[in-house]
């Protein structure tokens, strides 16, 4: 391979190494945003009877054929069916039941007749709505006058109508959100057997680094890029554990490095990966054989390689394995755009592997083409892929570059909702050319 590598070459290494992790099972809250490793059958059907969908009255359809309001069907009422409820009454000729939103259908009734379809029991006009049980339990007695007909089944939710028993629930590699969350709830699952989400350690490195809200003296500033990578961490589905910045001492970043593998699924650091006389992670991790990991015979001994990519920005870039575990590590440069950029590019598909997703790395970001919106010709570097900051219109069809090409214009990159993908072969962008766009607002 040559001195310097190509965008895909790198990612391709990092995705070979990356494996999905082991699955577990957890309990429904800790698995939403995890991913199903088996298929999950329904064990009974939803919903597990026929019941209600109205507040109302149930009814045999014979006895309210050919009601109308001037000619209403007079019924006796033989009691309550709420939610819930066992010991269900009979529904006879003649007959109705005062029946809630989701109670099971009496037997002997064969529709539901919403309360607004009749006088509630007042012997008055149309109702519009039930008196409480608890104030006014005569409701459940006495009389009730039906102003409309209804169809067998009307307004009855028959059992097996969401799903069946038997059918498939949800199968293997679905997502865990919300809605899948409640049905496997409601089909009596109380854990789920997942792949976890991975946890991310993110860690800056610099001695010119501090914290937010503290004094910025002469020389120093604050550390951003820790912050920025833990959220991305995070929106892209991991636990993430953010560090505080480690000074330029490759003991202390050793020391801090071996101190977090035992939360860490990925390590990720920032800063110190380039070719200067302080670029402490190069320094620390180039060796192998660092934090007492010992290869196999006939096995690559762990470390991590660091190389040059024909990308702008973000050309420095290291990647390897360190630890017991063969923790994987991601090593991106420093500066703010090119660690972000970076992120998107490698670290967010490396998360999609660890959780076992589909389609690694294809769908990490949504990727099409626009217009680039400028009023001058662009350059590019040729042989580099270069990533420009830009705003994606998609009305228009079109995306507008913001910033510069500079890799600390943060300020540029928190407008920004997409990247836009120049070609190594590409030396200049001309108004209106389209170009390849990943969005990742």
């Amino acid at each position: 391979m040559s001195t310097t590598w190509s965008v895909d070459e790198h990612l391709e290494d990092i995705l070979q190494s990356v494996h999905p992790l082991d699955p577990i099972e957890l309990p429904l809250p800790e698995a939403q945003g995890c991913v199903l490793v088996e298929d999950v059958m329904v064990p009974v059907a939803l919903p597990p009877f026929d019941n209600s969908s109205m507040d109302g009255y149930a009814v045999r359809v014979a006895d309210v054929t050919g009601a109308t309001e001037e000619y209403p069907a007079v019924l006796t009422v033989i009691g309550d069916v709420a939610a819930g409820s066992a010991g269900l009454p009979t529904v006879g000729p003649g007959q109705a039941a005062r029946i809630m939103t989701g109670a099971p259908l009496p037997p002997g009734a064969e529709a539901v007749v919403p309360v607004e379809w009749t006088d509630g029991g007042t012997g008055e006009g149309a109702a519009t709505g039930m008196r409480p049980a608890g104030s006014a339990p005569e409701g459940a007695s006495g009389e009730v006058r039906v102003h409309r007909p209804a169809e067998a089944g009307a307004h009855i939710r028959p059992r097996g109508s969401d799903v069946k028993a038997g059918d498939l629930a949800l199968a293997a590699g679905t997502v865990l959100g919300p809605p899948q969350i409640g049905l496997l709830a409601a089909i009596g699952h109380g854990t789920a057997k997942v792949r976890p989400r991975p946890r991310v350690v993110v860690l800056s490195t610099g001695s010119e680094l501090v914290q937010p809200g503290e004094e910025l003296t002469p020389g120093r500033i604050h550390d951003s890029n820790s912050f920025a990578l833990a959220a991305a961490a995070r929106d892209a589905g991991a636990i993430a554990y953010r560090v505080g910045a480690v000074t330029d001492e490759p003991d202390a970043l050793r020391a801090t490095i071996e101190d977090q593998l035992i939360r860490a699924d990925l390590l990720v650091t920032t800063g110190g990966v380039s070719v200067g006389a302080y670029d402490v992670v190069k320094e620390a991790l180039s060796t192998a054989g660092s934090f007492g990991e010992e290869a196999e015979p006939d096995e690559a001994a762990p470390g991590v390689d660091f190389r040059k990519l024909d990308m702008q920005p973000g050309k420095p870039q290291g990647f390897g394995a360190i630890g017991p575990d063969r923790t994987p590590l991601l090593a991106l440069p420093g500066n703010p755009v090119s660690s972000y950029v970076s992120f998107e590019l490698f670290a967010r598909p490396a998360i999609r592997a660890l959780r076992g997703l589909r389609d690694v790395p294809d769908d990490a970001r949504p990727r099409l083409r626009a217009a680039v919106a400028t009023d001058r010709t662009l350059t590019s570097p040729p042989g580099k892929r270069q990533f420009l900051r830009g705003t994606y219109d998609p009305e228009a069809g079109t995306v507008t570059p913001v910033g510069g090409a500079g890799s600390h214009l943060i300020g540029a990159l928190a407008l920004a909702d997409a990247l836009i993908v120049v070609p190594e072969d590409t030396d200049s962008v001309e108004p209106g050319q389209e170009l390849e766009v990943i969005l990742i607002g």
